[in-house]
C-alpha cells in the first residue's frame, strides 16, 4: 500500500506542479456552477434541493476525466519513459492503482469544491442531506469507472489527443445507453436492458437517495474490468509476437473476455433484484410506510395489480417503468403472496387491450415524442389497474406522474406512487368489504332505473345500455333482493314515464344526439331509496367498471353514514360588469378544492337559510363566509354545538376586479363571523400580514423581438403571499406532519383569547416568518418603483403573525343570551310561543331548541384568509410551472382526516415526494449567493494548489523500496 500511496503522490505532484490540471479543475468547477444556476435555472425552480447539479455532473465528468487521464500513459510511452516503470521494482498492479488513485484523488477534489452548493441551499430551506450523499456518491463511484475506462484507453496509445476523443467516446457512449434519446429507440423491455448496462441509469437509481446493492456491484465491476484491462495491455508489452507466446495471449485473452462477460451477465441478472438496499432520504421517500405494510397483511383474498405500460413508450416514461416494478415488487413481498403483480402490454394482447377498453375503460393516450424522422404521436399506455375481488380502480397517466422544468428541459417523474398505489388499494378493499354491508344497511330496497331513448342514441353509446343492464344485473342478483333494476324506453308507447315528467320530477334535460343535429336522447339512471332520489347523468368512464363504480357510489351515498360527508359552503358567484357593461368573470371559485375532496368524500354543497346543517354532514367546510345572515350563522354555531368539526377560511375581505383598470383588489364584506368566532376566543384582525417569505407573484411581461411582441411570465417576490415553511409550523398536528410548505395569500393575522382557550387543545397550525409585518393598508398592487425591496412600505413590529390556528374542547354558543333567528314570516309565532300560547306553525329552529354549550369532542380550525383556496390564485401559482399550490390543498385533506381520526393516508400523503422550498430571497441576493460560491469554488482550488506545491518544497522526495517477493517482478534491464 505504501508503493501505491508514493505513487499516487508522484501523480499527484506532476498534476500541480504544472497549472494544466488545475486548469481542468477550474473549468469544470465554472461550467458545473453556470449550468447549475443559469441552464437550470436554479432559482426560478424553488426547490430546496441540488438535482440540477447531478443532472449534468455525469456528462460534465466524462471529459473532466478524459482530460485528466489522457497524459497517464501516452505521455510514458511517447517521452520514453514507460520502459523504464516497467523496468521497476514495482508490480503492475501498484503502478495502474497509483494512478488510478491519483486521478480520482483529484476529481474528488473537484467534487468537494462543489459542496459549497449543498451548503448554500441549506441555509436558504430545509434540505433533505439523504439524496446529496447519494449524488456525491454516484457521482465518484461513477468517475472511478471513467477513470479505469481514461487510464485503459492512453495505455494503448502514444497519442494524447487520441486518448481524450476515445476516451470521451466510450464513456459518453455508456453514458448514453440509458438516455431516452436511445432507449426510446427500441422497446421497453430492450431499453431497460440497455439503461441495466449505462453508467446513466445507475446514477440516477443512487442519486436519488437509495443505494442498491446491484447499482454498486455494477461500478464497482466497471472499475475492475478495466483496470485488469490496463494490466494485460501494460503486461502484453513485455510478450514477444512469435509463435512461443501465441498460446498465452490467445489464453489470456480468451480469460479476460470470458470474466468480463460474466461480469455483465452477473449485473444485468441482479439489476431486477433489490438486496441490501438502503433508503437515505430523511423521509424515507422510497420506503414502504408501516401503513401500506400493514393493510397488505391483513388482505383477506387475493389482490391483482396490473400494470399496463406500452413495450415502445414515450422516452420520458420508459425509466419510470422500472421504478414502478420495483415498488410493485416490494408490495408483493408484503403481501405475503396474497399479491399478485402482472405487466401487459395490451397493444401485443388484443384480448387484454378489449378487456382493458370494455371493462376498465382503459385507453392509450396519444403523446408527441421526437424521433429521426421529426415529431410522432405515440398511443401508449402507462395505467395500473388495482383489483380486489369485484372492486377495481385504475390509476392513469395523469394520476401517477409529474413534470418539472429545469430552465427549457423537463423531467418527468412519478408524483408519489406509494399514496397513489396504497390509497388505490384501501379503496377497493373497503369496497369489497362493505358493499354487502351498504345494501343490508339500506332501511328499504333501492330501485335503479335507467332511462334511455334507444332510437336516438349516438353510435358511440348504442352499447353502453348493454353495459349498464349487465352491470346492473349483476348487483342485482348479489343484493338479496335490496336492489331492484328496471330500464324503461321513455320514448315507447307503454312507457310509465315521460319526458316532461322526469324534468319535472329530477330536472332530466335531453341531451343532443349530435352537433347539428335536431334529435335529443335520454340515458340517465336514477337510483331511488324511499323519498330520496340520485341522477347518474351519461358522462365519464362508461365502461363496466366505470358503470359498476358509478352505481357503488350511488348506493353509498343513499346508505347512511357509510361515506364520511364533507358539507362546503362557498359564496355565490358575484357578476360584475366593465366600464363598457361588459360582464366580468367572478373570482369566487372554489371548484378545485371541492374536485381534490371528492376523491376521498362525498361532498355536498350545503344551503344554511334554513338555520341548520344536515344531520349527515360529518365536516363543514366555509370558504370565503360573506354576506351570511344571523340565520346562516346560527347554523354554523348550533353544528359546533353538537359537537361537530368545523373548518373555517375567514377573512374580513374578498376578492374582486377593479372594472376600470382590471386590477386585483380587495374589498371589505359584512357577515363574515368575525363577531361569531371572537365569541369563541379568535380574533381574525383587520389588516394584512406582508412577509419578506413569500410565493412569487406570476407576471405576464410583454416584449418586442425583431417586431413581434412575446408574452413571459416572470415571478416577482410578493410579500401578501405568506409562504409558511417548517419552523412556522405546529408539527405535532397530524395535518402539517411532513408537510414542506403552505402558502397562505393575503392572510389577516389571528390572535387568542388566553382565558376563553385555558381549557382547550390549541394549536397554532401557521404561522409567518420572523420577519414579517402587519399592515393595515388593503392595496395589494406592489409599487417597486416607490419600494425597491419589496414592492409595500416595511412596517414594524417585524415579528411573527399566527394565520391558522386549531381548537378542540367546549365552545360556548355566540347565540346563548340572543333569540333563536327565526324567518320573518313565523317571527310572530316565536313570539307566541315564548309567551307559552298555542300557535299552528312553528319555526322549526325554535321546535328543535337551542345548544348553549358543545361537547369536548367539537373542533373548530380557523385560516385567516378566504381567498387561499381560491381557483383564481392556484391559476396565478400554476403559471410559474411548479405545484406550490397542491400544499395547500394537501393541507386541507390532511386536516379533514385529522377531523375524521384518519390519518393513515394523511401520513402516507405528507410524505409526498420529498418537495422541499427555498426562502424566498431577491435577485440581488440570488446574485450575492452565486458570486460566492463562484469565489469559494475557485479560490479553494488556488488555496489547494499553492499548500500543495508549498509542502512539495518542503518534503524530501519519497525513495520506492524494494518488495521482499513479488510474482510479476520485472528486473532493471541494462537498457534502464
Amino acid at each position: 500500500m505504501r508503493q501505491i500511496l508514493a505513487l499516487a503522490r508522484k501523480e499527484l505532484d506532476g498534476y500541480f506542479s504544472s497549472l494544466m490540471a488545475l486548469i481542468f479543475v477550474g473549468v469544470f468547477l465554472a461550467v458545473t456552477l453556470f449550468t447549475f444556476f443559469w441552464v437550470a435555472d436554479f432559482w426560478a425552480r424553488g426547490l430546496a434541493d441540488i438535482r440540477p447539479l447531478f443532472r449534468w455532473i455525469p456528462l460534465l465528468m466524462v471529459f473532466l476525466v478524459a482530460a485528466l487521464t489522457m497524459r497517464q500513459w501516452s505521455e510514458e510511452q511517447q517521452t520514453g519513459t514507460l520502459e523504464i516503470l516497467l523496468t521497476m521494482p514495482v508490480r503492475l498492479a501498484q503502478l495502474v492503482l497509483g494512478k488510478f488513485i491519483a486521478v480520482l484523488a483529484l476529481v474528488a477534489v473537484a467534487l468537494a469544491l462543489t459542496l459549497f452548493l449543498p451548503l448554500t441551499i441549506s441555509t436558504l430551506g430545509d434540505l433533505d442531506w439523504g439524496p446529496v450523499v447519494g449524488g456525491y456518491l454516484a457521482a465518484i463511484l461513477m468517475a472511478a469507472a471513467y477513470v479505469a475506462i481514461g487510464l485503459f484507453i492512453s495505455s494503448r496509445t502514444d497519442n494524447q489527443i487520441v486518448a481524450l476523443i476515445v476516451t470521451v467516446l466510450v464513456a459518453g457512449a455508456l453514458h448514453m445507453l440509458g438516455e431516452p434519446a436511445i432507449t426510446g429507440l427500441f422497446g421497453s423491455r430492450t431499453g431497460e436492458w440497455l439503461r441495466s448496462l449505462s453508467t446513466s441509469g445507475r446514477f440516477q437509481s443512487i442519486e436519488r437517495g437509495v443505494i442498491d446493492l446491484h447499482d454498486l456491484l455494477y461500478y464497482v465491476s466497471l472499475t475492475a474490468i478495466f483496470l485488469g484491462l490496463n494490466i494485460l495491455s501494460l503486461t502484453a508489452r513485455r510478450w514477444g509476437r512469435g509463435m512461443q507466446t501465441r498460446s498465452l495471449r490467445l489464453n489470456t485473452s480468451l480469460t479476460a473476455l470470458l470474466s468480463v462477460l460474466n461480469i455483465i451477465a452477473l449485473n444485468v441478472v441482479l439489476f431486477p433484484v433489490n438486496v441490501g438496499r438502503f433508503d437515505l432520504t430523511e423521509d424515507r421517500l422510497y420506503t414502504l410506510s408501516p401503513v401500506t405494510l400493514e393493510l397488505l397483511d391483513n388482505l383477506q383474498e387475493p389482490l391483482l395489480i396490473r400494470g399496463y405500460f406500452s413495450e415502445r413508450n414515450h422516452p420520458l416514461l420508459e425509466p419510470l417503468i422500472p421504478q414502478v416494478r420495483d415498488t410493485l415488487e416490494e408490495y408483493a413481498v408484503a403481501a405475503n403472496d396474497n399479491l399478485e403483480v402482472e405487466f401487459v402490454d395490451p397493444i401485443r394482447n388484443p384480448e387484454l387491450e378489449a378487456e382493458a377498453n370494455q371493462t376498465y375503460g382503459i385507453r392509450p393516450v396519444a403523446l408527441m415524442a421526437a424521433d429521426r424522422t421529426g415529431q410522432s404521436v405515440l398511443n401508449v399506455y402507462f395505467h395500473i389497474l388495482v383489483r380486489y375481488g369485484d372492486q377495481s380502480e385504475v390509476l392513469d397517466f395523469n394520476d401517477l406522474i409529474t413534470i418539472e422544468q429545469f430552465g427549457s428541459d423537463f423531467e418527468v417523474r412519478l408524483r408519489n406512487l406509494e399514496y397513489d398505489l396504497t390509497s388505490a388499494i384501501k379503496h377497493v378493499v373497503e369496497g369489497f368489504q362493505s358493499v354487502d354491508s351498504v345494501l343490508a344497511s339500506l332501511p328499504e330496497p333501492a330501485e335503479l332505473t335507467l332511462y334511455y331513448t334507444p332510437s336516438t342514441l349516438p353510435q358511440a353509446l348504442a352499447e353502453v345500455p348493454e353495459r349498464i343492464q349487465t352491470v346492473a344485473s349483476a348487483i342485482q342478483d348479489e343484493s338479496q333482493g335490496k336492489l331492484v333494476f328496471e330500464m324503461v324506453d321513455v320514448d315507447a308507447d307503454d312507457s310509465p314515464v315521460t319526458r316532461e315528467s322526469l324534468y319535472q320530477q329530477y330536472q332530466i334535460q335531453p341531451i343532443a344526439s349530435g352537433f347539428f343535429s335536431t334529435q335529443t336522447y335520454l340515458l340517465h339512471m336514477v337510483l331511488r331509496v324511499g323519498d330520496r332520489g340520485q341522477v347518474l347523468y351519461p358522462s365519464g368512464d362508461l365502461s363496466e367498471a366505470g358503470i359498476r363504480s358509478a352505481i357503488e357510489s350511488a348506493l353509498q351515498r343513499a346508505a347512511p353514514g357509510f361515506l364520511k360527508v364533507v358539507g362546503v359552503w362557498t359564496p355565490p358567484a358575484t357578476g360584475q360588469t366593465d366600464p363598457f357593461g361588459q360582464p366580468i368573470a367572478s373570482l369566487q371559485q372554489y371548484q378545485t378544492i371541492r374536485q381534490a375532496l371528492r376523491r376521498s368524500y362525498e361532498v355536498r354543497s350545503v344551503n344554511l337559510r334554513s338555520g341548520q346543517v344536515p344531520p349527515d354532514v360529518d365536516v363543514l367546510f366555509v370558504i370565503a363566509p360573506q354576506g351570511l345572515t344571523e340565520r346562516e350563522q346560527y347554523a354554523i354555531d348550533q353544528y359546533l354545538m353538537r359537537g361537530g368539526s368545523v373548518f373555517l377560511a375567514v377573512s374580513p375581505y374578498r376578492l374582486t376586479q377593479d372594472p376600470a383598470a382590471g386590477s386585483l383588489m380587495l374589498e371589505p364584506v359584512d357577515g363574515n363571523l368575525l363577531d361569531l368566532l371572537a365569541s369563541y376566543g379568535v380574533t381574525v384582525e383587520q389588516g394584512l400580514v406582508l412577509d419578506p417569505q413569500n410565493e412569487p407573484f406570476a407576471v405576464p411581461i410583454q416584449r418586442n423581438i425583431g417586431g413581434v411582441m412575446i408574452t413571459e411570465i416572470q415571478a416577482i417576490s410578493y410579500p401578501p403571499f405568506v409562504d409558511v415553511r417548517a419552523d412556522g409550523m405546529d408539527r405535532d398536528n397530524p395535518s402539517l406532519s411532513n408537510l414542506p410548505a403552505v402558502t397562505v395569500n393575503w392572510a389577516s393575522p389571528i390572535t387568542l383569547d388566553p382565558e376563553l382557550n385555558a381549557e382547550r387543545q390549541v394549536s397554532e397550525l401557521l404561522k409567518s416568518s420572523a420577519n414579517s409585518w402587519h399592515t393595515l393598508s388593503t392595496s395589494i398592487q406592489p409599487q417597486p418603483e416607490l419600494y425597491r425591496e419589496f414592492g409595500f412600505p416595511v412596517g414594524e413590529p417585524r415579528q411573527r403573525y399566527t394565520l391558522a390556528v386549531a381548537i378542540q374542547g367546549s365552545f360556548e354558543s355566540y347565540f346563548k343570551d340572543k333569540d333563536i333567528p327565526v324567518e320573518e314570516e313565523t317571527a310572530g309565532q316565536g313570539a307566541t310561543e315564548n309567551t307559552g300560547e298555542a300557535s299552528d306553525e312553528v319555526d322549526p329552529l325554535l321546535a328543535a331548541g337551542k345548544l348553549e354549550r358543545s361537547p369536548e369532542t367539537a373542533r373548530l380550525v380557523v385560516v385567516g384568509s378566504a381567498e387561499f383556496l381560491n381557483d383564481a390564485v392556484f391559476q396565478i401559482s400554476g403559471n410559474l410551472s411548479n405545484e406550490r399550490y397542491l400544499n395547500s390543498i394537501q393541507f386541507v385533506q390532511n386536516m379533514i382526516d385529522w377531523f375524521n381520526e384518519d390519518t393513515e393516508l394523511a401520513a402516507i400523503r405528507s410524505k409526498a415526494t420529498g418537495v422541499r422550498l427555498l426562502k424566498p430571497i431577491t435577485e440581488s441576493e440570488q446574485t450575492r449567493w452565486e458570486i460566492i460560491n463562484y469565489a469559494l469554488a475557485l479560490i479553494s482550488l488556488g488555496v489547494i494548489g499553492v499548500i500543495w506545491r508549498l509542502r512539495k518544497r518542503a518534503e524530501k522526495p519519497m525513495p520506492l523500496t524494494m518488495p521482499d517477493t513479488a510474482p510479476d517482478q520485472v528486473q532493471p534491464s541494462a537498457a534502464a
